[in-house]
């Protein structure tokens, strides 16, 4: 038995705020942080009653969950892939130093043959998960952990990881459950593919546990509070199936340990990604620096346990590990476990090597004698097995399935797991669904103004209207305008953040006078040409799981607008652009499960054999990580590739706005600031150039539009590869965040004048060439924004269908004389360009002149 707390001093509750918060947990009411933390310290028979209640939410759960009365565990092993850890947690005795692993006759890490025995070993006895379990980042510590990653091949941990996770699927049929520790965005798109579930315990979110000398977590970067929830965010942002939880008595008060667990229903609730949280008990350890520390009490677990089913609710799924509550399983039934974890047949617990596993014979029993049925389920809960799509990478889908009962989702008990290919889907590239969308979106339009998955592939509502509702706010501006106008005339690049921030909100006259400063700045710099350039737009799929809550574009494979092009298809598109004196396609699509990371390379590869003459602008910096992650190639070695396939640019979209307060509202599960950051800059030092853009009008301000463009600035500074920067103005009437209330209806005319001026100013003399959207703003608009300090137009594209399914009913091309028109509009003449904004070949104009940039198949074009 546990006898003591070890939660931090503090007052017992009175009796009056004990029987209150007992009352609106039995009445089901919602709890605030102040009453958890009271119900935390319930004993007696008020925890008694705490339990009852907890219990009865359970049951809830679990009837509408189609499973009453059961409780899970997973059948599995433990596999600690390496011992050595950067961080130095005071109650660890899984982590250890190279000198002892040596010395014990073992290797930096378990090699593949070392894991596959134990995986092996496993299966045999009818394990279906293999839990890997290692320490944080080792190589960034241990100059030996790097050695031997250098030795065998791989770039990181998380590349053996990888590894390891496909000879385990293929090799033995057990499902990897990774816990790598503290993971990046990119590394769960490393990872997704490989493991159906992953984990990292979020411990607690007392910070000062982690930053003061002589706390549990001092010295060790990874349990810095918001670095760990930002991997449960990222987890989320994924669709990764993550377990998460806490570690209780570690010195925590109870009003943080009631934080912590808000903070798990926080994430919990925006992403619906937490499929277990579990409750640990800190046990001391002889030789650690907390070995003096008492263990936590039962009573302090049972009540812990209660709270959180309060707080998570009755879909929650909680575990407490059974072997670290000696035989008190009847307890933690009785207060709202509905699991008991992985439970191991063959390996012991590594990080709790002196607590046995029970049998499973025991557990059943133990169960059975609190009315419960023990059944067996997989690494990935059954509700995410039910789910599908986005949550199990097709991949993985085989190897599920040939486990999971199609009816519950759990285990299914009569089979023992095999190996199975881990490869890609096959027909990646059969054409299918409505591939003529092209043409009929200009016609027919969408089938629906909404995905029937709207309620649940974006995340929570709910929890975005919070999370975006400081961003929404507008700040104030005290900077003198006129000021700041001098200084634009004078030398744009003297603008202080202040004067441009003033500019950005400039309206009446003194818009007038920014935009005619910003229209002297463009004549200086470039002259007065409007450019535009012949070029075809071909999305190759709009079939997408991101969950981008801007994007009308992304369909399910299921959904009537949903379509994928084969590569005879794509090339097509391709030489029929040629034809009529096209210099370039700009190719760009949805992230399709089932397309493999070389999918990009084959189709940049298919238009080259076709139509070797035309320039390949191609795959977003999402799409290039998508590729990369897919193949487990690093971003410079996937693009390197992509290169000698045929990749002559990039389009610098999937930046909308580069700050991630504003990012995280926008879209669910596309690339951060920093890694869009990082895939432009390796392209640029490629040798590959890109574009740049920016979305506004949402749920964005003008400080974000600032921000972002001075980021812009810095990176042309360093790398020099940008070719443009492209205004794009959000189309809100089909998008997800408008449809639900929470984004503005796109920008003002103001706004669009305004942030076409201050791009020329912010931009310049870095990035000389500022494009307009006429797809967007329509012929008036975008004569308009040539007044504003914009020198280009864009493409004729001849197919659009991004904006047009957003909601655009400015059509889905414009001929040669549609442009030039434009430009005449604003008083301009007006040529052709390449991509890389050079003369255009006599022969491709020609051909362009004659057929005025129209496919012979297209419908008329709409009129503004």
């Amino acid at each position: 038995m546990m006898t003591s707390t070890g939660s931090g001093a503090g007052r017992r509750p009175t009796e009056n705020a004990m029987r209150r918060a007992l009352k609106r947990a039995r009445d089901g009411v919602a709890l605030d942080v102040t009453e958890a933390a009271v119900l935390l310290q319930a004993r007696g028979a008020d925890l008694d009653e705490l339990a009852a209640s907890a219990a009865r939410v359970r049951d809830a759960g679990l009837e509408a969950a189609g499973r009453p009365g059961v409780i899970t565990y997973s059948k599995s092993v433990f596999v600690p892939l390496t011992r050595l850890c950067r961080d130095k947690c005071h109650y660890c005795t899984f982590a250890t130093v190279p000198g002892k692993l040596r010395r014990a006759g073992h290797g930096m890490f378990l090699s593949p043959d070392e894991v596959l025995d134990i995986a092996r070993r496993g299966a045999a006895l009818g394990c279906k998960e293999a839990l890997i379990t290692l320490g944080d980042k080792p190589e960034d510590r241990w100059p030996e952990a790097r050695e031997w990653l250098d030795a065998h091949g791989y770039d990181d941990t998380i590349a053996y990881v990888r590894a390891v996770s496909v000879r385990i699927l293929e090799e033995t049929g057990l499902l990897p459950h990774l816990n790598p520790g503290v993971m990046t965005w990119t590394d769960f798109q490393r990872l997704k593919p490989v493991a159906p579930s992953m984990g990292m315990m979020l411990e607690t979110t007392a910070e000062r546990l982690w930053s003061e000398p002589g706390g549990p977590h001092h010295g060790s970067p990874d349990k810095e509070p918001a670095v760990r929830l930002r991997v449960l965010e990222d987890a989320g942002r994924s669709s990764v199936p993550f377990t998460s939880g806490l570690l209780i008595g570690i010195g925590e008060t109870y009003e943080e340990r009631a934080e912590s667990l808000f903070a798990l229903r926080r994430v919990s609730r925006a992403y619906h990604g937490i499929q277990e949280l579990i409750i640990q008990n800190f046990r001391a350890k002889p030789g650690t620096a907390m070995r003096g520390m008492p263990d936590a009490e039962l009573d302090d677990l049972v009540a812990t346990v209660a709270v959180a089913r309060h707080i998570l609710g009755p879909s929650a799924c909680l575990q407490a590990p059974p072997n670290l509550v000696d035989d008190e399983y009847g307890r933690l039934i009785g207060a709202g476990v509905d699991d008991w974890g992985g439970v191991s047949p063959v390996t012991i617990d590594h990080v709790n090597p002196e607590r046995p596993w029970p049998r499973i014979e025991l557990l059943a029993e133990r169960s059975a004698a609190a009315g419960f049925e023990l059944r067996e389920r997989l690494c990935v809960y059954p509700e995410f097995v039910l789910r599908g799509e986005p949550w199990l990478d097709p991949r993985l889908l085989p190897h599920v399935t040939a486990l999971a009962d199609p009816e519950t989702g759990l285990a299914r008990a009569d089979v023992l797991p095999e190996g199975l290919p881990w490869q890609e889907p096959d027909e990646a590239f059969t054409a299918r669904g409505r591939t003529d969308l092209h043409r009929t979106i200009d016609t027919e339009g969408r089938t629906h103004d909404r995905r029937d998955d709207f309620d649940a592939v974006y995340g929570d509502w709910d929890a975005l209207r919070e999370a975006a509702a400081p961003g929404l706010a507008p700040q104030r501006i005290d900077t003198d305008v006129r000021q700041a106008l001098a200084v634009a005339a004078d030398d744009p690049t003297r603008l202080t953040d202040e004067q441009a921030l003033a500019l950005l909100h400039a309206d009446g006259p003194a818009l007038d006078a920014l935009c005619r400063t910003a229209d002297d700045v463009r004549r200086s710099a470039v002259g007065d040409d409007v450019t535009y350039i012949v070029t075809r737009n071909i999305n190759f799929t709009n079939v997408c799981y991101t969950g981008c809550r801007f994007c009308a574009f992304a369909q399910r494979r299921t959904d009537a607008d949903a379509y994928t092009l084969s590569l005879g298809q794509v090339a097509d598109r391709a030489a029929q652009a040629w034809d009529v004196g096209a210099v370039e396609v700009c190719m760009q699509g949805g992230i399709h499960p089932d397309l493999p990371g070389t999918a990009y390379f084959d189709i940049a590869r298919a238009v080259k054999e076709r139509v070797p003459g035309m320039h390949v602008h191609a795959f977003s910096p999402m799409e290039v990580v998508n590729g990369a992650t897919r193949t487990g190639m690093s971003i410079r070695d996937w693009l390197g590739a992509a290169k000698e396939a045929g990749l002559d640019s990039i389009p610098g979209t999937a930046a909308e706005i580069l700050d991630d307060e504003v990012r995280w509202v926008l879209t669910k599960g596309k690339l951060p600031a920093a890694t869009w950051i990082e895939v432009v800059s390796t392209a640029h030092e490629l040798g590959i150039r890109s574009s740049s853009t920016m979305m506004y009008g949402h749920v964005d301000q003008p400080r974000h539009w600032l921000g972002h463009l001075r980021t812009l600035a810095r990176v042309q500074q360093e790398t020099g590869g940008f070719t443009e920067f492209v205004t794009l103005p959000f189309v809100h009437t089909n998008a997800p965040v408008y449809l639900a209330g929470i984004a503005r209806p796109g920008p003002t005319v103001r706004d669009n004048r305004a942030v076409t001026a201050m791009a020329r100013l912010l931009l310049h003399p870095y990035i000389p060439n500022i494009q307009t959207s006429w797809v967007k703003l329509g012929a008036e608009g975008a004569a308009e924004m040539l007044r504003s300090g914009a020198n280009d137009l864009g493409g004729t594209l001849m197919e659009e269908t991004i904006s047009r399914m957003a909601g655009s009913g400015y059509g889905s091309y414009k001929s040669v004389r549609d442009l030039v028109a434009i430009a005449e509009a604003a008083g301009r003449p007006a040529r052709p360009r390449t991509t890389l904004y050079g003369e255009v070949p006599e022969e491709r104009r020609a051909a362009a002149e004659a057929s005025d940039g129209h496919l012979p198949a297209l419908l008329p074009v709409l009129s503004d």
